[in-house]
């Protein structure tokens, strides 16, 4: 069964996430507030966060931090918080998505199992293959990245989306696709998740990531991977 840790310190919505979450069969964990929820986190060890980021005792994107510094459990974010600023703050810490308030349930629970599908490991393909380029090499079948030696720590929204580009070797894919293969159908103009994770990625695995050249940019348009 699917475990759900929800972070918030306002308990009706907190009462509303678990009734639903609960009729849908997911076990859930609540926490008020962000030392609680690191604690229940590495005690319960939920497979996906829904965290809110005005808690009383840290800001959410500290809460977000910590759990990267450990698990790569999918994290998503719910905030009155509107500004795109604040949004790239909390993908750029390690969310996977980001929901404001209000929200509607069946939107937040469509969200959820997309975040939850994202993290799951597929199937091995037959054309699995061991990509190699100068400074790293991504292997699909085992689901690794390494670099100079060393296993790279991808989320699983990064590794996702190195996947469909990986897949695409020297093709354009447009942004449309890539969110829609990496989030879901619902999604088609969320372009600075692109811009936050295209940057994450190149932060990780780019030698120089301000002028990439496995990661390439096709302004307006999309996103290339070269070898």
């Amino acid at each position: 069964m699917t475990r759900v840790l929800v972070v918030d310190d306002e308990p009706q919505i907190v009462r509303a996430l678990v009734i639903n979450l609960k009729a849908r069969k997911y076990e859930v964990d609540a926490a008020p507030d962000g030392a609680s929820a690191l604690q229940l986190a590495a005690a319960r060890h939920p497979d996906v966060v829904v965290l809110d980021l005005g808690l009383p005792d840290m800001d959410g994107v500290e809460v977000i931090k910590g759990l990267r510094g450990w698990t790569r459990v999918p994290i998503l974010v719910l905030s009155a918080r509107h500004s795109s600023d604040e949004k790239v703050e909390a993908l750029d810490a390690g969310a996977d998505d980001y929901v404001t308030k209000p929200f509607g349930m069946d939107e937040l629970l469509a969200r959820l199992r997309a975040a939850i599908r994202r993290a799951e490991p597929t199937g091995a393909d037959e054309d699995d293959v061991l990509v190699e380029t100068g400074g790293f090499t991504v292997d699909l079948a085992a689901k690794k990245v390494n670099r100079a030696g060393k296993d790279v720590r991808l989320t699983p929204t990064e590794w996702h989306l190195l996947e469909v580009l990986v897949r695409n070797t020297g093709r354009l894919v447009g942004q449309k696709q890539l969110l829609q293969e990496v989030w879901g159908p619902s999604y088609g103009t969320e372009t600075n998740y692109l811009r936050v994770y295209m940057a994450q990625l190149r932060r990780k695995l780019e030698a120089d990531p301000s002028h990439p050249k496995h990661f390439i940019t096709e302004p307006g348009m999309g996103y290339r991977f070269e070898k």
